[in-house]
């Protein structure tokens, strides 16, 4: 999975930064915090129809998706809310980036982005769901191709590139087969053995 391996590359400097960032006085949540705010912020860009420049700022935010939980791990401040913090503010910030997309498609009349934009949304929401709520039955659910790493690097990449039709429709198909990957899962570890 992208994720881990990313994770696992990322590591020496997250931590690197981490240190430096613990030294300042800054804490996990207020990295959450402006994390989100940096993707309200690239989700206006989206919506002023910047989307290759938005492609660029979707990985420059996305960073802070990693890096709050880096220097909650060095600071020894990792706990259950700062996960459910983190992963709460993770959710509202892909939307307000598909609410962005949503708005610029809409206001140029592109329906079929519109409409695929909306569809990724929801499929994305979905996969954080279908893992949530398996954790909260005790089953560890990270299975599937398309988890918040890579939904951020394929908008990211695909945006940068200006391919924003084809990017929607990956998003858009993949987001809801990951879904589906996670639910067939679920079921799979509870049948009955």
């Amino acid at each position: 999975m992208l994720t881990d391996q990313l994770r696992r590359l990322a590591r020496p400097l997250l931590n690197a930064i981490a240190k430096v960032l613990s030294g300042l006085g800054v804490t996990a949540n207020a990295l959450t915090v402006l994390g989100l705010l940096l993707n309200v912020g690239v989700a206006l860009v989206l919506a002023g129809g910047n989307l290759r420049l938005g492609g660029v700022l979707v990985i420059l935010a996305s960073l802070f998706d990693g890096l709050d939980g880096a220097l909650a791990r060095y600071t020894g401040q990792a706990g259950p809310f700062g996960a459910f913090f983190d992963s709460t503010v993770d959710r509202y910030s892909e939307a307000a980036l598909f609410t962005g997309l949503v708005w610029y498609f809409t206001t140029v009349g592109a329906r079929q982005e519109t409409l695929l934009a909306v569809v990724a949304l929801f499929g994305s929401l979905a996969v954080s769901y279908t893992r949530a709520r398996a954790e909260g039955l005790s089953i560890p659910c990270t299975v599937g191709i398309l988890t918040r790493a890579e939904r951020m690097v394929v908008l990211a990449v695909g945006l940068a590139i200006g391919q924003p039709l084809a990017t929607l429709w990956v998003l858009a198909v993949f987001t809801h087969f990951t879904a589906l990957q996670r639910i067939l899962y679920v079921r799979r570890q509870t049948l009955p053995r």
